[in-house]
């Protein structure tokens, strides 16, 4: 019995399966080849709500390797996981060259062991990173919480103030409309 998580895809990947999208070409369509189905460039910017020139970007910085068909780009299923990785590594604050050195070890063929240990580094030092920034915001929290706290406080005395000299003037100018009269 497989335990799940919250990541459908991490499931998939530690179940040893690729779960396709629907859009993804099946055998004899249009849009899959000997090794698998292929996707266009607009079908991954959709699935994984990132721009085409982000696509691009990953591409020119060696991340994804389509195949080219003319000049259109031809995304094979380890690209897909690829741009996946990647954007699950930008989620949890991992630089561009964190998630390539992760990545790259795949191509090793060594039943990820190696990918396995490098990963389980870098996520150990990422959650320690994420628990120093959560400090530090607990922190900015806190003393804008105080700040608030003593301009209100100081907003009251003012308003007291504002009151008890409009009551005095109130008072006085009774006082010398009574003695006019």
């Amino acid at each position: 019995m497989s335990q799940h998580t919250a990541d459908p895809a991490m499931d998939n990947m530690k179940n040893g399966a690729a779960k396709l999208p629907p859009h993804a070409a099946r055998p004899g369509e249009p849009g899959h080849d000997a090794n698998g189905p292929t996707f266009s460039i607009t079908q991954l910017a959709e699935e994984f709500d990132v721009t085409t020139r982000a696509i691009r970007f990953y591409e020119d910085k060696d991340l994804l390797h389509p195949a080219r068909e003319g000049q259109t780009r031809v995304y094979s299923t380890r690209d897909r996981a690829r741009l996946q990785l990647i954007q699950r590594g930008k989620r949890v604050g991992f630089t561009l060259s964190e998630i390539r050195e992760i990545i790259d070890l795949y191509d090793l063929r060594d039943g990820f062991t190696k990918q396995l240990e490098l990963a389980r580094g870098k996520y150990a030092a990422q959650i320690e990173k994420l628990k120093a920034q959560r400090q530090d915001i607990d922190e900015s929290i806190s003393h804008l919480q105080n700040g608030i706290e003593f301009v209100e406080g100081e907003l009251s005395k003012r308003a007291a103030a504002d009151k008890t000299k409009g009551a005095s003037q109130s008072s006085a100018d009774h006082t010398n409309q009574s003695a006019q009269a």
